[in-house]
Order: structure tokens, then C-alpha cells, then sequence
């Protein structure tokens, strides 16, 4: 559906209702295939909106949704734009609602809050703390946009601690989709909005979040960074993370503080798999902490862990950008025998895209991060109030991990050939998981591709809480009529 088709004069009401002329780029502007390239990856620049919207303010949105509203025009909502499904921030022949100017954050420090829009970077945001010694529970890798980050759930360096990014959020500021702003939504003045804004607020289903207001940690130093090394040390690897995981929720063990993400990929510099690993002590204990050693006394390529700063980390934990990438989720038990499993069907992808793709033209990851069944305890948020949507309390039982499975390419047909691939590869580790009992429902939103069923493996009351506060605040289904991307509350 074209908006130049269905409404010739859309332009004209935007202007009428306040958006500048600067701000509406269409597809013959410069700014428009600024915005365009700027997506992170090319699947999600992929499709092309009839219009981009740049509005600097709420009550400039405000203004836009009821004439979006009223045209019938279809449109999706942009923050970082660091999703990778094409749609899910992202729009053909419609508009694309891009929050990028609303990019700022503020610290308050006799409240120790700090208040950001929805359109910043994270290292963008932990670039305005650092003077206040300060940094907030969010994104790991710069690029990340704060709005899908913390919709979405988010998982931090300090979750092991705090909790997911989103239990770290005291308040937001919503515009609904008849243009009323709801600023300050908290537990305690729209619970009921609250709580699903926490892990299910990503595509729009509720309301477009401007501003956020999170609960600040004091911190100016911690040590790590990414360690390489070679293929042969998987199987004593694997051990070693999952003896970790099951101590992150062992309270005698002060391991909440060490971070362990291992990745395991094809590299295609090196044409081989390496194994790549994200080590972190966000108490700034150099060489990390007693969790992290028998990881570190593995055989290493290469050590760029130092002391450092959330700040330079954010910054320097880039993952490759325009590429055609494809992303998979899947969470299951703690149990060696499955990530070995993983591991195995991961080979045999390689092995796979190798027939079909020059070696150093694509990059896998088989990326495992812990999830301690302990985790969904965290829930009950560091602002007082309600447990987030996530379900994680119910749905994770045993101590878990966390699958990102990834191929990047460079060409759209690359793409095809290697998506069904992954998606067998995920489907299969599932599989197996089932046959030795030790698959869990849950998916993390933001890993997941368009095709999983995010918001329902978050349980069944969780759903149900959704339609409800759907139904309150958009009550003529405008977001899941109009903004069809991302993961949608799925209907009765």
C-alpha cells in the first residue's frame, strides 16, 4: 500500500499539524537514504518506506499519530535500528516513524535518575554519564538503540545483579495512538501499562515510548574484553561455562559480578572456527573474578582484556555491520549433552554455507550466554513495582542458556541459502533438547526472528495481561492494524 496512493496529500496534513518540512524525507532526499543506510543491518533497510518521519519531540508526535491514524497509512517505529528482521523497524509503502533526534540523557543527581530518549545509543548514553560516575543496566554493544533494547527486555552487563535493563526502568513517558501523552507511567500511576511496557512493549503494541527514566549504579572501572581462541579448546570450554552458569546462582559464590559470553564462529579472516569470548567484571576486579578463571586458564589467540570503562567497552564492542544477517533464539537446560549438540549441528552449518559461500564472505555465531533460573527472581524491579512481562519466573525452571545462532552474508541470495539453514540448525538443537528433557519455552525478544513466537512463550497469563492493556489503552486496535511489524500480541 503506497501512501501517495492512498493519501496524495498525507505531506500537507503532516505539515499542517506541525512536523517541518525538514523533517519529511522521501525517497529522492539525501536524508532519506541517510536514514536508510543507517540501519545496522541490510535486512531491515531492505524495505522502503513511501516517507521517513523525523519528529524532535513528543508533542510533535503526537501531532503525527492521529493524521496516520486518520489517513489509514500504515507506518513502523524506529529507535537505534538495530533489529534485524526486515519490518520489524522498518516499512514498505508507508511511513517510518524514526525517533533518531530524540536522542538525549539527562542525570539527575539528588534523585540519582537518569532520564533517556528513546532514539540514543547506548554509547552515546554512557558517553553522558561517565562525568557522574554513573552508568545505567543497559546495551553491551554501542550501536544498540535504548527504545527496542529496553521494550524488548534487555540483558546487560549487570543482570546477573540488577536484573534485566527493563527492571531498571522507574518511568516512561507514552503517547497512544489517539496522540494523548501519558507522561510519567509508572507502577504506581498505570500498573497495569507499567508492567507490559516490561518485555513486550517493542513494535508499538501499546504505545509509542519517547523517554525513559532508570535507576543509575555507581561505577567508573571494570575489567575485560573479548578473548580469542582457538577451536580446540570447545570441549573443555563448554564445561567450563556450564559449571558458571550454575555458579552465578550459587549466593556463597560472589560471581555476580563476572560475565561469560561465549561465541563460537566461523571467522573469515582466519577462514576456520575460532571460539570468541566476552569476559567482564563489572566490579572493576582485574583479571576478573574466582568465577571467570578456569575460562581465563584456557589456550588463547589472542587477550584484549584490560581495565576499562562501560564506556569504552560499548564502544569497542561493535558487531559487523551491513550485512544480510539472519538471527535465531532458543533457550534450554544447563546440560552439556545440548551444547554439544549445538555445537555439532553448528559444524555442520559451516560445512554447509562453505559449499555455497566464499569463506571469506560470511560469519557465524553459536553464541551461548547464561541464564541461572534465579534471573526470573530479579524480576521484582528496582523500582519497587510489578515483575516485568517476561515471564522468565514461570518459564525458565532450571539453570539455562541463552542461544543466539547467527550467519552474516553479503548478498541477498547468500541470505536465502543460508536462512533456512539456521533456522533447521535451531529447530534440530530444540529437538534434541525435548528428547532429554531439557528444553525451555522461553525466547529472548530481541535475538528472535520474525517467525518465532516471541510474546507467547512469555506464558499464557502473560498474554492474556497484554490483550487486556491493549485493548484499555488502544481500543481500536490502531497499533495492530496500522504497525504490523516486530512481534505482535497474538489474537484470541
Amino acid at each position: 500500500m503506497s501512501t501517495t496512493t492512498t493519501c496524495p496529500n498525507l505531506q500537507s496534513l503532516l505539515l499542517d499539524a506541525g512536523l517541518p518540512a525538514s523533517k519529511i524525507h522521501t525517497p529522492s532526499s539525501d536524508a532519506y537514504v541517510a536514514r536508510q543506510s543507517s540501519y545496522w543491518s541490510i535486512c531491515a533497510r531492505s524495505p522502503q518506506p513511501s516517507l521517513i518521519l523525523q519528529p524532535t519531540s513528543a508533542q510533535q508526535i503526537s501531532r503525527i499519530l492521529p493524521v496516520l491514524v486518520s489517513t489509514s497509512t500504515p507506518f513502523a517505529v524506529r529507535s537505534g535500528g538495530h533489529m534485524v528482521h526486515a519490518n520489524s523497524n522498518n516499512i514498505s509503502s508507508g511511513v517510518t516513524l524514526d525517533l533518531g533526534l530524540l536522542n538525549s540523557t539527562t542525570y539527575d543527581p539528588n534523585t540519582k535518575l537518569a532520564t533517556i530518549q528513546s532514539g540514543s545509543r547506548w554509547k552515546e548514553v554512557y558517553t553522558a554519564l561517565e562525568p557522574h560516575g554513573v552508568v545505567v543496566p543497559g546495551g553491551r554493544e554501542g550501536n544498540v538503540g535504548v527504545g527496542g533494547l529496553l521494550l524488548g527486555g534487555g540483558n546487560t552487563f549487570f543482570t546477573a545483579r540488577k536484573g534485566w535493563a527493563c527492571d531498571n526502568v522507574v518511568s516512561y513517558d507514552v503517547i497512544l495512538s489517539n496522540g494523548t501523552i501519558l507522561p510519567s507511567v509508572t507502577h504506581s500511576s498505570h500498573p497495569d501499562l507499567f508492567r507490559v511496557l516490561k518485555g513486550a512493549g517493542c513494535s508499538a503494541n501499546f504505545g509509542i515510548v519517547t523517554s525513559f527514566v532508570m535507576t543509575t549504579i555507581p561505577c567508573t572501572k571494570v575489567w575485560g574484553g573479548m578473548i580469542i581462541s582457538p577451536k580446540t579448546i570447545i570441549p573443555k570450554g563448554l564445561e567450563a561455562l556450564v559449571r558458571f552458569t550454575d555458579r552465578l546462582g550459587n549466593d556463597e559464590m560472589d560471581s555476580r559480578d563476572d560475565n561469560l559470553i561465549v561465541i563460537i564462529g566461523h571467522n573469515p579472516m582466519v577462514r576456520d572456527n575460532v571460539v570468541a569470548t566476552l569476559v567482564v567484571n563489572v566490579d572493576g576486579k582485574e583479571g576478573g573474578g574466582e568465577a571467570l578463571q578456569e575460562w581465563l586458564s584456557l589456550d588463547q589467540m589472542m587477550n584484549m582484556s584490560k581495565m576499562t570503562s562501560i564506556r569504552e567497552m560499548a564502544h569497542e564492542y561493535i558487531i559487523t555491520q551491513d550485512r544480510y544477517d539472519t538471527w535465531f533464539t532458543l533457550t534450554f537446560k544447563n546440560d552439556m549433552r545440548i551444547l554439544e549438540y549445538c555445537s555439532a549441528q553448528h559444524d555442520k552449518l559451516v560445512e554447509q554455507l562453505i559449499r555455497f559461500i566464499p569463506e571469506q564472505d560470511f560469519e557465524t555465531q553459536c553464541l551461548f550466554q547464561p541464564v541461572p533460573r534465579y534471573f526470573g527472581g530479579l524480576a521484582a524491579s528496582a523500582s519497587g513495582g510489578p515483575e516485568n512481562i517476561l515471564g522468565l519466573e514461570k518459564t525458565v525452571t532450571e539453570n539455562s542458556i541463552l542461544l543466539l545462532a547467527v550467519t552474516m552474508v553479503k548478498t541477498a541470495e547468500q541470505e536465502k541459502f543460508a536462512y533456512p539453514l539456521v533456522k533447521k540448525w535451531v529447530e534440530d538443537v530444540r529437538a534434541f533438547a525435548e528428547s532429554i528433557g531439557g528444553a525451555q519455552d522461553w525466547l529472548y525478544l530481541y535475538y528472535a526472528d520474525g517467525s518465532q513466537r516471541v510474546l507467547e512463550s512469555y506464558g499464557q497469563d502473560n498474554v492474556k495481561l497484554m490483550r487486556e492493556v491493549s485493548k484499555k489503552y488502544d481500543p481500536e486496535g490502531i497499533f495492530a492494524r496500522l504497525c504490523p511489524g516486530g512481534f505482535k500480541i497474538p489474537t484470541e
